[in-house]
């Protein structure tokens, strides 16, 4: 495993030069690798393209709010999307991250021109955390419902939402409506016996 590691190492570095990778890291035997938003759809055509890393196919593509990662705050751009990329041909993983630069409007560039299987994903990340992916033919929200409103894996999105539907017997229709319910701590009550945990 560690060839095959040192090996994927030597072809990024042949294939980037200096400053064009954020960082490479290596964890559990993978690699990942952090890339500027303006540089990300040039890395990841090399990455598909170049002979000696041909990165034939994209498996996974996510969103991620790092607002509050690894139990403190973080320190550094709050949504980040991370690909997996799988090298058929010389049967390689790596993983690619990069970073919206805008908090407050996150975009980063659609890569389904290079995977075309990377379609439902990036809707994915869009409609579950709000990132924009300019270039996508089609990006509209894939799990929730049209009318829906905010990003539900946003930490900072509600566990009760802002709106509820409800069957409305008057107009014969379901309807939406400001949520009816008390927002609740979601800390567990311990209940334990009077002497518990002292030896008998």
């Amino acid at each position: 495993m560690a060839a095959e590691t040192g090996q994927l190492v030597a072809a990024l570095g042949a294939a980037f030069r200096e400053g064009t990778l954020k960082s490479l890291t290596e964890a559990f035997g993978e690699i990942t690798v952090v890339v500027d938003a303006d540089r990300y759809i040039d890395v990841m055509r090399s990455l598909r393209d170049r002979a000696d890393l041909r990165f034939e196919m994209l498996i996974d593509l996510c969103g991620v709010d790092y607002s509050s990662y690894g139990g403190s705050a973080w320190e550094g751009a709050r949504y980040g999307v991370v690909s997996h990329l799988l090298s058929l041909s010389h049967n390689r993983r790596l993983r690619v991250r990069t970073f919206a630069p805008d908090d407050d409007f996150p975009v980063v560039p659609s890569v389904i021109d290079i995977w075309p299987a990377v379609n439902w994903f990036e809707r994915e990340a869009f409609d579950l955390y709000g990132i924009m992916f300019p270039g996508h033919p089609d990006l509209r929200r894939l799990l929730t419902d049209y009318g829906f409103v905010g990003h539900p894996f946003r930490k900072d999105f509600p566990l009760s939402g802002y709106v509820e539907m409800r069957y409305d017997p008057e107009q014969a229709r379901v309807i939406y409506q400001p949520v009816t319910i008390e927002p609740r701590e979601v800390t567990p009550r311990v209940v334990r016996e009077e002497n518990y945990a002292e030896n008998e």
